[in-house]
């Protein structure tokens, strides 16, 4: 179980608790999958284990995050000791040098000096100098040589906990998509004439000039009883687990810019509401893939898009922190190179964009302004 490699980074003296803390993730991540468990033996009904089933997956992504930084601190303290060994390699050679040939040579010789008893004398007080220091750069090297051994331990078993990890985040999402498509305790709002609605997927030839289209669409008294969105600005956690990679109106690695925010995530990741709304359009459209209109308050539009899976029904109203879809990618990627750094903190590429976009009455906003930013 992931656990044991959380052990091991327990264990592991301070060097890895440095930048990103990994040490501080992993008991949040461990307490986190134990919660998710006994809420999940005692869940009743399908609120309560689609509540558990998002924090089990949440618990596996932060779990896993903390493996990988783990493991890429152990990989550079490391390459740190070897590179500090073969610094000091000529210099270590020339001691060993010296205490064979000392070790060889008969004692009657070692205490003779060739300019008589004077450099004898001294010699003795040189080498009872260097001896201390020779001692305590013995005891260096030993030290080192068990960290490393330390190292190479946590590395040895993190592969293997790795896939453990991944298989349960996989079998979590799994049970999410079987429980979401069972839920019938949502309330629902007006149900959108899905005429006009048809008319309107059919004409969008922008993103931007679909959103503004659901706009005009009747609003209803379900809706207006959320709580008001306009007192989270600041103050919001974002949809998915990851990094931003382009912020409001800036340009994507195309050079593409658009009125919202690029997030690089890993494959497989859970996108979940931040705050109560109304779902009002969901499904694929354009060429954003999967896309996620959610309506917080009368007057505001969060879009989601680039989700390889997406859930809930047009109308809905859903809670916070309910899940509206997955990312795509591999989720279950091989595993060598696990580690060295060439990946993200699951062990995998971070192959996966969610496009979010902050609509304020027919116009976007900075979700900088709202969100708190770049949580990973």
């Amino acid at each position: 179980m992931i656990r044991w490699a959380f052990i091991l980074i327990l264990a592991w003296p301070g060097h890895v608790a440095a930048q990103a803390d990994p040490v501080t993730i992993a008991r949040r991540a461990a307490s986190q999958l134990d919660i998710a468990a006994r809420e999940l033996a005692d869940a009743e009904g399908a609120r309560d284990r689609i509540s558990a089933l998002t924090r089990t997956i949440r618990a596996y992504e932060n779990g896993l995050a903390a493996l990988r930084e783990g493991v890429r601190q152990a990989v550079q303290r490391e390459a740190k000791i070897r590179a500090q060994f073969d610094a000091q390699s000529a210099q270590l050679g020339g001691l060993l040098a010296a205490l064979q040939t000392m070790q060889t040579s008969p004692e009657a010789l070692l205490l003779l000096h060739p300019s008589g008893a004077i450099g004898t004398a001294r010699s003795g007080m040189i080498l009872s100098d260097v001896t201390p220091a020779l001692l305590a750069k013995v005891t260096d090297l030993r030290a080192d040589l068990g960290e490393i051994a330390t190292l190479r331990a946590l590395q040895a078993g993190a592969e293997d906990t790795l896939e453990e990890g991944l298989s349960g985040a996989q079998q979590a999402r799994t049970a999410l998509a079987a429980a979401m498509s069972d839920r019938t305790d949502l309330p629902r709002r007006m149900t959108e004439d899905n005429d006009q609605m048809q008319r309107l997927i059919e004409s969008a030839e922008t993103l931007e000039g679909f959103a503004t289209g659901l706009t005009v669409l009747p609003d209803d008294p379900v809706a207006q009883s959320l709580p008001g969105f306009a007192a989270a600005k600041g103050d919001l956690t974002l949809p998915v687990r990851g990094r931003v990679i382009a912020g409001f109106d800036q340009g994507d690695a195309a050079g593409v810019r658009r009125p919202g925010i690029l997030i690089a995530t890993a494959p497989g990741a859970l996108v979940t509401t931040p705050w109560p709304a109304t779902i009002r359009y969901r499904g694929p459209l354009l060429d954003y893939g999967n896309v996620m209109i959610l309506e917080p308050e009368a007057g505001y539009l969060l879009v989601l898009a680039g989700m390889k899976q997406v859930y809930g029904e047009t109308g809905q109203v859903i809670p916070a922190e309910t899940p509206v879809g997955l990312m795509g990618g591999n989720t279950r990627p091989e595993l060598a190179g696990f580690g060295t750094g060439t990946g993200n903190e699951d062990g995998q590429g971070r192959q996966e964009t969610l496009y979010m976009e902050l609509r304020d009455g027919q116009g976007p906003v900075d979700p900088a302004t709202w969100f708190r930013m770049n949580e990973d």
